[in-house]
């Protein structure tokens, strides 16, 4: 390909991913002029039209399996976000307000604030690869296959 074709042909590749610039509800679609564009319908290609993709997405959105992801997902960062920020909390408070005990050496010149704050970045990279091993034992699979039934569902929908 020479260099003055690459435009045009960047411009004819055409993604056929249903999740790539698609919203499952239809809202927030703006015209040129920056208004919500009115929603047309739009006339079916043959003689028995199927679901649209925004009907696919929330009857997936609507399914036991999503909720479940969902649920996992909550269950999780949910108590993580909390244990975590609560740490955060007492640290910063006993750093502002408990000198004398952060303050006491525990090996020579570390003290109880330097091995609290490093604590702030061991707890931070331990729920990392918490969060990360989770998704993976319990969300990606089940997240996998609902891409994958969702493709499926929106593979004969032309845009």
């Amino acid at each position: 390909m020479e260099k003055h074709e690459g435009r045009e042909a960047a411009a004819a590749v055409r993604f056929d991913d249903p999740w790539y610039d698609a919203l499952a509800s239809g809202w927030g679609e703006l015209d040129g002029t920056g208004a919500p564009a009115p929603v047309t319908p739009t006339a079916p290609a043959g003689p028995e039209p199927g679901p649209s993709a925004a009907e696919i997405y929330l009857e997936v959105q609507r399914s036991a399996a999503f909720q479940e992801v969902r649920s996992r997902y909550r269950r999780f960062v949910v108590p993580a976000t909390l244990a975590f920020f609560t740490w955060y909390v007492v640290y910063v408070v006993a750093a502002t307000t408990a000198h004398d005990l952060m303050a006491r050496p525990v090996v020579g010149a570390v003290n109880v604030a330097m091995v609290a704050g490093l604590g702030q970045f061991l707890t931070t990279f331990l729920l990392t690869w918490a969060y990360a091993r989770h998704a993976r034992l319990r969300r990606d699979r089940a997240a996998l296959d609902l891409r994958w039934d969702t493709q499926e569902l929106t593979r004969g929908i032309k845009r």
